[in-house]
């Protein structure tokens, strides 16, 4: 039975207008997304079989243009299209995060981070420099590889800090793995660049481990 010949409440496109996107499935996402199914299944059917072929909606999404565009219902209009459309809600977070609000709280950014940092398949140690008021001055990838507390240089922090007269810093890193448990390295890490930007009256506000799931905040574990 095509989509169009089911009741309206059950439709992916009527019941996202009616009930809002959090209400639709993955693979009624995905199937909004895809427009049209392939013979003999429809958009949804279409959907549910890619998302247990990748493996989940996150390996989908972040699958590279070969892998993606392997799979029959897929090609490379839909790769470019699906990039597009991921690149998007980065900038909108961006955007969200550049208004001049202040951050008051560990899930201003929670979001934000995971779009920018969750995905990569590389470790990343990045920081959100904020005024006095803790609004956001600007979001900088520092370094890149193994990050622990002998790749990461308080030096370049502070200066970096500096540069852009910030008063308070957010840091972040990731973790490919998926594993969003702090390590040992981790806590000293953030315990020198504490104390780095300590000296020049910088705060440390927070420090977040990405992975799966919800990020880490150490300021909710009490570790700053």
């Amino acid at each position: 039975m095509a989509i169009s010949d089911w009741p309206a409440a059950e439709r992916p496109r009527e019941k996202l207008i009616e009930r809002g996107a959090s209400a639709l499935s993955d693979a009624e996402l995905l199937a909004i997304f895809l427009r049209t199914g392939v013979r003999g299944r429809t958009a949804v059917d279409l959907a549910r079989h890619l998302l247990t072929a990748f493996g989940g909606l996150r390996p989908l999404l972040e699958a590279d243009a070969e892998t993606f565009a392997g799979h029959h219902g897929l090609g490379p209009a839909k790769y470019v299209q699906l990039q597009a459309v991921l690149e998007m809600g980065r900038r909108h977070l961006q955007a969200q995060l550049a208004r001049g609000e202040p951050l008051t709280g560990p899930e201003d950014t929670r979001q934000y981070l995971i779009a920018r940092l969750r995905h990569l398949p590389h470790e990343i140690f990045a920081c959100l420099f904020l005024d006095n008021r803790h609004q956001v001055i600007g979001f900088e990838e520092l370094f890149r590889g193994t990050i622990d507390a002998a790749s990461v240089y308080p030096r370049e922090v502070v200066s970096r800090a500096l540069r852009l007269n910030a008063a308070a810093v957010i840091l972040a890193h990731n973790h490919p793995s998926g594993v969003t448990e702090p390590s040992m390295a981790d806590e000293r890490m953030t315990e020198r660049l504490r104390d780095a930007l300590a000296t020049v009256d910088i705060r440390v506000l927070d420090h977040f481990v990405v992975g799966e799931g919800r990020p880490v905040s150490f300021a909710e574990r009490g570790l700053i």
